[in-house]
């Protein structure tokens, strides 16, 4: 078995999530380069991936999340950019987990229409999530999720 060699010992790496009207990926990218010019940024179509050590990578996401805060989002990545164990180049096709992000992403607007009603109330009351059952779904009632689901969205 052929032994691992980390490439970038000590650092982290972050996925930066931007789902803005404000700011692109690139506005976001260029500021994360004017923070910590010796971080690893790369920019994504979704926002960025940053690698580095860990006080600087903080700074980033301090400073960037402070742009948009109910618009831009972070996630830990367990491998930086590049890596040859998740590296789509390697791998070929999408790399692993694109699929979560694009989920994610179709959810993140969501998340920050909440955001937004915490961070600047209208007086318009927000939706209560649904609770989650004690017990085990019916599959009766599976069954109507879905079909509400599917007629809701063609």
């Amino acid at each position: 078995m052929k032994r691992y060699t980390p490439s970038y010992v000590g650092t982290v790496t972050v996925y930066i999530f931007v789902e803005s009207t404000d700011f692109t990926p690139e506005d976001i990218a260029v500021r994360a380069w004017e923070i910590a010019p010796k971080a690893m940024v790369k920019e994504t179509c979704f926002g960025l991936e940053v690698t580095g050590q860990p006080a600087e990578v903080d700074g980033i996401v301090e400073k960037i999340r402070a742009m948009d805060p109910a618009h831009i989002f972070v996630k830990d990545r367990g491998f930086p950019p590049g890596d040859p164990r998740r590296c789509r180049a390697n791998l070929g096709g999408a790399r692993p987990g694109f699929h979560g992000h694009e989920y994610e992403l179709s959810l993140i607007e969501h998340v920050s229409r909440g955001l937004e009603e915490d961070l600047h109330p209208s007086g318009a009351p927000v939706p209560a999530a649904r609770a989650r059952p004690k017990a085990p779904l019916p599959v009766e009632e599976l069954e109507k999720i879905l079909a509400e689901e599917e007629s809701a969205h063609g």
